[in-house]
């Protein structure tokens, strides 16, 4: 198995794009990062680490990690995990977390603890979803704008909300909100006032990735989130995409089934482990 690290995302991604498209709805997440550090590297702090391995010049695995974000990895040949771990521990980089495909993230987590003793937890269980086509869905008052800097406020209130609640801790700064509003990729659910909102959170060759999606408490079971993923996901299918993906926590029976109601399929099972540093 041979290692590759790569310093500029351009050639990082012309190496692992054959490997990340042949699954694309199952590297949805890689392959948006990836978008971003090619297109728009502000988005993200300097120096990510970007790394693949290779049996017989073939890509069998990929990993990335923007800090303060999760490490999240690929992996065909499980081999490989341990590899880039290794390569981490060696570099002193700091890890705070994995996310992949359940035994991918698990074998990472073990790896890293007997290499580090640093120990870790399950922070989240999640499903990814492909949707190619939007299902008839019972409407609800409102539609779907792009949020504006009058938004920011707001906005920045919920985001702060929504992480506390489904991570137990704040994971973005106001740049985040910041970039989505100055790109065109945050849009609100509008019903007299701004009741509901989802961000375009990455691009693949063939599709949009949604996420985050957040109702205040106050506004919820009305249908909102329903519509403002519909409409939105309507939207990049008319813009010419082939399929739009998301993200769901399995701990949250609710959005799983109004994903599903719309459209959403699952495709894969993905775990997140916070390492405890």
């Amino acid at each position: 198995m041979k290692l590759n690290r790569f310093c500029n995302a351009s050639q990082f991604y012309n190496q692992v794009k054959d490997y990340l498209i042949s699954q694309e709805a199952q590297h949805c997440l890689l392959l948006g990062i990836s978008d971003t550090l090619v297109n728009n590297p502000e988005r993200y702090p300097p120096n990510p680490y970007l790394a693949s391995v290779e049996v017989a010049e073939q890509v069998v695995a990929v990993a990335i990690m923007t800090h303060p974000y999760k490490l999240v990895l690929s992996c065909q040949d499980l081999g490989a995990i341990e590899i880039f771990a290794k390569d981490l521990y060696t570099q002193s980089l700091q890890v705070p977390g994995v996310s992949g495909q359940t035994n991918e993230a698990l074998a990472f987590a073990n790896i890293w603890q007997n290499l580090t003793g640093q120990t870790y937890q399950l922070s989240m269980q999640m499903r990814i979803h492909k949707l190619q086509a939007v299902e008839p869905i019972v409407r609800t008052n409102g539609y779907l704008r792009n949020a504006t800097e009058a938004d920011r406020a707001l906005l920045l209130q919920w985001n702060q909300d929504f992480e506390i609640e489904v991570f137990g801790e704040l994971l973005t700064n106001a740049q985040y909100i910041d970039n989505h509003i100055k790109q065109n990729t945050i849009y609100i659910w509008q019903d007299e006032i701004p009741v509901s909102f989802v961000c375009c959170a990455g691009s693949t060759p063939n599709g949009k990735r949604l996420g985050p999606v957040y109702t205040p408490k106050e506004y919820r079971k009305k249908g909102y989130a329903t519509a403002c993923v519909a409409d939105l996901s309507q939207k990049f299918l008319d813009m010419g995409c082939n399929s739009c993906f998301l993200f769901t926590d399995l701990a949250n029976p609710v959005s799983n089934h109004i994903y599903r109601k719309i459209g959403y399929l699952p495709v894969t099972d993905c775990h997140e482990y916070k390492i405890i540093i």
